[in-house]
C-alpha cells in the first residue's frame, strides 16, 4: 500500500470520527459539569447555613410570640418602637430570670455533690470490703486512678471546651435576641413585604392567615406562661411548707418545664424536685411526688380548659405526633414550635376549606334521595 493511499484512509478515518461526534455533546458536557458544580455548591452552602436558619426560624418565632403584645401596647398610644422594647425587656427579663434561678441552683447543688463525694466514696469502699471481703483502700484506689497532671491537663481542655461552648451560646443568643427584635419592630413592613409578593387574588388569603398564625402561636405561648405562673406559685409555696431547699427556683423549674417542653415535661419537672428533697428526708420526696400529681389533676380538669379554650385547640394523639416530627426534623426547637404550627396550620385549613354537614340526619337524606356531595 502506497502513502498517498495510507494519507487517504487517515483522512477518512479522522473525518469519520469527527461526524460521529454531534456537535452539541461537548456543550452538553459543559452544561452537565456546571449544573453539578451549581448543585454540590448549593448543597454545601446549605449545609453550612442549617444553624442560621435555625436561629432566624427562631427569631420570627419568638417576633410571633411579642407581635400580639406589641400590638395591644400600640393600640393603647404607643408607638412601634417603645412598645417593641418594652415587650422585648420583659421577655428577657423573664427569660434571665429563669436562667439565673436555674443556674443559681445547679451550681450550690453542684458544690454540695462535690463537697460531699469523698464521704460517700468511703462509704461505698467500706460497704464493698463488708459485703467481699476485699481489703480495698481509697488511697489505692487514686494512685490507681492515673497520673495527677495528666488528670490536671484533661480538666483544662475540658475547661477550655466548656469556655468555647458558652462564647458561642452567648453569641446564638444574641443574635437570636438581635433578630428577634427587627423581626418584631418591622413586623408590619415585613408583612407588607412578604405578601406583597403574591398576586392580588391571594393577599387577602394571606392576610388572614397571618392574621392567625400570629393569634395562635401567641395564644400558646401566653396561655402557657399564665399555666406555668399558676404553677410555679402553687408549687413554690408547697415546696416552702415541706422545707425544701432552693424553694423558689425549684417551683420556677416545675412551672416553666412542665408548660413548655411538650408530653415529657410534666415528669421532667417534678424529678428536679424530688431528688433534692429526697436529700432532706426521703418522706419528702414522696410529698412532693404527691403534690405534683394532685396538682396535675387540678390543672387538667380545672384550669386549662379555662385558660387555653380560646387559643389553641389540638387533638393529643396530633399534639403528640407533632411533637415527634418536629423534634426529628429540627431537635428541642422543632418539639417547641410544634404544637402552635400545628395549630395554626389547622386553623388555616379549617377557614380556608369548606366544610359539609356529616350529621346522621342529613347524610341519611342524601343516601335516600340520592344526593351526592
Amino acid at each position: 500500500m502506497t502513502a498517498p493511499q495510507n494519507g487517504r484512509e487517515a483522512s477518512h478515518a479522522s473525518g469519520a470520527a469527527r461526524q460521529g461526534m454531534p456537535p452539541w455533546l461537548p456543550k452538553a458536557i459543559a452544561i452537565g459539569l456546571a449544573l453539578t458544580a451549581v448543585f454540590e455548591v448549593t448543597v454545601w452552602a446549605a449545609r453550612q447555613l442549617v444553624g442560621f436558619g435555625v436561629m432566624l426560624l427562631i427569631s420570627f418565632f419568638l417576633a410571633m410570640v411579642m407581635e400580639p403584645a406589641v400590638s395591644r401596647l400600640e393600640a393603647r398610644g404607643l408607638s412601634r418602637t417603645p412598645a417593641t422594647l418594652i415587650v422585648f425587656a420583659v421577655t428577657l427579663a423573664a427569660i434571665g430570670g429563669f436562667s439565673a434561678a436555674m443556674v443559681t441552683l445547679l451550681i450550690d447543688q453542684a458544690t454540695q455533690v462535690s463537697g460531699e463525694v469523698p464521704e460517700l466514696f468511703d462509704t461505698l469502699v467500706d460497704w464493698v470490703n463488708r459485703t467481699f471481703h476485699t481489703n480495698i483502700t481509697t488511697e489505692r484506689l487514686l494512685r490507681g486512678s492515673g497520673n495527677v497532671e495528666t488528670s490536671v491537663r484533661q480538666a483544662a481542655d475540658h475547661a477550655w471546651g466548656v469556655s468555647t461552648t458558652v462564647i458561642g451560646g452567648v453569641f446564638e443568643v444574641f443574635t437570636i435576641a438581635l433578630f428577634a427584635y427587627y423581626f418584631t419592630a418591622d413586623g408590619p413592613r415585613v408583612r407588607r413585604g412578604i405578601i406583597s409578593l403574591l398576586p392580588p387574588r391571594r393577599r387577602a388569603a394571606a392576610h388572614r392567615a397571618w392574621d392567625i398564625a400570629l393569634a395562635k402561636t401567641g395564644g400558646y405561648v401566653y396561655s402557657r406562661a399564665l399555666l406555668a405562673l399558676f404553677s410555679a406559685i402553687a408549687h413554690t409555696a408547697a415546696f416552702a411548707v415541706l422545707g425544701v431547699p432552693y424553694a423558689m427556683a425549684l417551683g420556677v423549674w416545675v412551672g416553666v418545664v412542665s408548660q413548655f417542653v411538650p408530653t415529657v415535661g410534666t415528669y421532667l419537672a417534678a424529678a428536679l424536685p424530688t431528688l433534692v428533697a429526697l436529700t432532706v428526708d426521703p418522706w419528702d420526696g414522696v410529698w412532693v411526688v404527691a403534690f405534683a400529681t394532685a396538682y396535675q389533676q387540678v390543672e387538667n380538669y380545672v384550669l386549662q380548659p379555662r385558660v387555653t379554650s380560646r387559643t389553641v385547640e389540638v387533638h393529643p394523639a396530633v399534639a403528640f405526633g407533632s411533637v415527634l416530627a418536629g423534634a426529628a426534623l429540627l431537635g428541642a426547637v422543632g418539639a417547641v414550635i410544634a404544637i402552635p404550627a400545628v395549630a395554626t396550620l389547622q386553623a388555616i385549613v379549617s377557614s380556608c376549606l369548606p366544610r359539609y354537614d356529616t350529621s346522621p340526619a342529613v347524610t341519611s337524606e342524601a343516601g335516600l334521595t340520592g344526593d351526592v356531595d
